[in-house]
C-alpha cells in the first residue's frame, strides 16, 4: 500500500513537471479573446431574443 501512493506522488511529481505553464501575456490575450467572444455572443442572443419576442408579439397580439 506504501509502496504504490509512494510511486503515485513520484509519477505525479514526474509528469507535472512536464507542464508548461502559461505566460503572463498568454494569459492575459486568452483572458481578452474570451471576453470578446462571450461579449459578441451574448449580444448576439439579446438581438434574436428581441426580433423573436416582438415578432412573436406581433403575431399574437
Amino acid at each position: 500500500m506504501k509502496a504504490t501512493i509512494s510511486s503515485y506522488i513520484r509519477n505525479s511529481r514526474s509528469e507535472l513537471s512536464k507542464v508548461i505553464f502559461p505566460t503572463k501575456p498568454q494569459v492575459k490575450q486568452a483572458f481578452f479573446a474570451v471576453f470578446l467572444v462571450v461579449t459578441f455572443i451574448s449580444i448576439f442572443l439579446a438581438l434574436v431574443d428581441l426580433i423573436m419576442s416582438s415578432s412573436l408579439s406581433a403575431i399574437l397580439g
